[in-house]
């Protein structure tokens, strides 16, 4: 020990543990804010790729380094992360129903049998018609703004594979030199690998594909584009939100920044928070040595390390007592306005993005969806609804011009565009029914009323009836219910009538026999209504 130390001119060198800690702390802040400023630096250049496009149209490196973005806030913010549960919740919570008209009663061919088993195959649902692929595309949406399909095509059953391509591996697009808005064809580079022929080794392969647009189908055909192949067989569905030029913003976007702002901010509350636990206790006195004010600081110590009711004795010139709270908290609510940015970008109300009405509000508000919220949600169902006819249209047309396909029809050719228009035989109507539920949340015992009322007035179809009761009690898989409620001539059969009324009402039209019993028995397991 120095003479100066020994005077209390300066502390002793063991006692540098503070400024070491405090050095060390800054050091930490400074390699934060580095890397904080480089992720700026990247997101900079990306913003300016894209306010510098002179021609309106979106830089693709551009776009790639903001998804890259959204999909590291979707998994890192809680708040973004549940803004797109929600939009996903929404738009795909309570299913869709899809049936074609022509369902092979009346002379007509059976188109919904085509459409159902496309949409129930095992790789369709898994990629594009499934619930869990609903919510991922629904996300995609939210993180890239972009979503690919491709509808690869047995050329000779027509049966159509549906599968989404990665939205970094679409790099450009080429369009109708007369018209921006029409793409034809999406250019794919990618890598592709494969098992060798002689080895066991998987090597890669850099490819370069060109897809044609879902519709675009003109009568000539070129099987290549600057030296690299197009996949006929596969067109090209994309989907895209936000647009701008020939892509997609993702939804996310906007709230990012605000999600990073309410992040920090609730950082700086927690610091402060520990930083008021940490200095609990005040120590001050009249002594100028700082030897004997840590000496004090120790014996006061030593009695806070032990269990409570102690009793500190501290010399006339000393005093411990506790730091007061009083003016030195943050109100974790101040940072409610930066998550209303936040739902706001997302098109959500605050009160739902966090489940909480706040502290002026009531449980109900933070549980009810209002209507403009409703009317965004159900335009992203037009979307899909959109992308739905035009997939299923494709497979309709597959399933005709293909020389095994299992329709039959013909196709003609636009004089003026050169396009194909595939028609079924006979005129059998193509149409399409894609019934959302109501996001209204109306309950149960009034909507079964009111089907029951109509219902009752005899004007309503037994099997409309019986459709929009299980649409109401939310039954999945309503169209093989109504299968098997429906004969041969598409009329109803009531499970409520036995075996002999088919069987009259069967050979009064002039059927002979009626051999489509009904799907139901009675208590003792047969359908005659008898206890034999």
């Amino acid at each position: 020990m120095g003479i100066r130390t020994w005077l209390g001119l300066r502390e002793a060198a063991a006692d540098t543990t503070g400024e070491r800690e405090t050095l060390s702390h800054l050091i930490e802040e400074s390699q934060h804010a580095l890397h904080t400023l480089a992720s700026l630096q990247r997101e900079d250049r990306g913003w300016m790729q894209l306010t510098q496009q002179a021609d309106q149209t979106i830089s693709r490196d551009g776009l790639r380094q903001i998804s890259d973005t959204c999909r590291a806030m979707h998994v890192l913010s809680p708040l973004i992360k549940r803004g797109l549960a929600l939009r996903a919740a929404y738009v795909w919570g309570q299913g869709v129903g899809v049936t074609a008209r022509a369902n092979g009663t009346e002379g007509a061919q059976d188109v919904n049998e085509i459409v159902q088993a496309f949409l129930d195959d095992t790789g369709n649902r898994r990629n594009v018609t499934g619930a869990q692929a609903h919510v991922r595309i629904e996300n995609q949406l939210g993180t890239d703004g972009n979503v690919f399909i491709a509808c690869f095509t047995n050329p000779k059953t027509g049966f159509v594979s549906v599968r989404t391509i990665d939205t970094d591996e679409i790099t450009d697009q080429v369009a109708n030199p007369n018209d921006k808005s029409e793409t034809w064809f999406y250019r794919r580079d990618y890598t592709e690998q494969v098992i060798g022929e002689r080895t066991t080794r998987l090597q890669s392969f850099q490819r370069t594909v060109w897809y044609p647009a879902l519709g675009h189908d003109p009568a000539r055909k070129p099987p290549m584009i600057d030296g690299h192949p197009v996949m006929w067989d596969a067109p090209v569905y994309h989907i895209r939100v936000n647009e701008q030029g020939q892509w997609g913003i993702p939804d996310a976007l906007a709230s990012v920044p605000w999600a990073r702002a309410h992040k920090e901010f609730l950082e700086d509350w927690a610091t402060m928070m520990k930083a008021l636990s940490r200095i609990a206790w005040r120590l001050s006195g009249k002594r100028n040595a700082a030897q004997d004010a840590r000496r004090a600081m120790q014996q006061a110590q030593a009695f806070l390390d032990g269990p409570a009711g102690q009793t500190a004795a501290m010399d006339p010139g000393t005093q411990l007592e506790a730091v007061p709270k009083s003016g030195a908290t943050i109100d974790a609510e101040s940072g409610r306005p930066l998550a209303v940015m936040i739902a706001a970008g997302l098109g959500l109300p605050v009160t739902t993005l966090m489940s909480d009405p706040g502290q002026t509000g009531a449980r109900a508000v933070a549980e009810t969806l209002n209507l403009p919220t409703r009317l965004e949600m159900q335009a992203r169902r037009e979307v899909h609804t959109e992308m739905l006819r035009a997939v299923i249209g494709h497979v309709i047309d597959q399933a005709v011009i293909a020389p095994q396909g299992p329709l039959s029809g013909g196709a003609t050719v636009d004089a003026y565009t050169g396009q194909r228009e595939i028609v079924l035989a006979g005129g059998d109507d193509r149409t399409l029914d894609i019934t959302w539920p109501d996001l209204d949340d109306t309950p149960v015992d009034v909507l079964v009323k009111a089907i029951s009322d109509a219902d009752s007035t005899r004007r309503v179809p037994p099997l409309v009836t019986l459709r929009l009761l299980l649409r109401a009690l939310k039954v999945r898989d309503v169209d093989e219910i109504l299968d098997r409620y429906t004969d041969d001539d598409g009329e109803f059969i009531d499970p409520n009538a036995n075996a002999g009324d088919h069987a009259v009402r069967a050979f009064m039209a002039g059927q002979g026999s009626y051999t489509n019993q009904p799907p139901v028995t009675d208590d003792d397991g047969d359908s005659d209504g008898d206890n034999a």
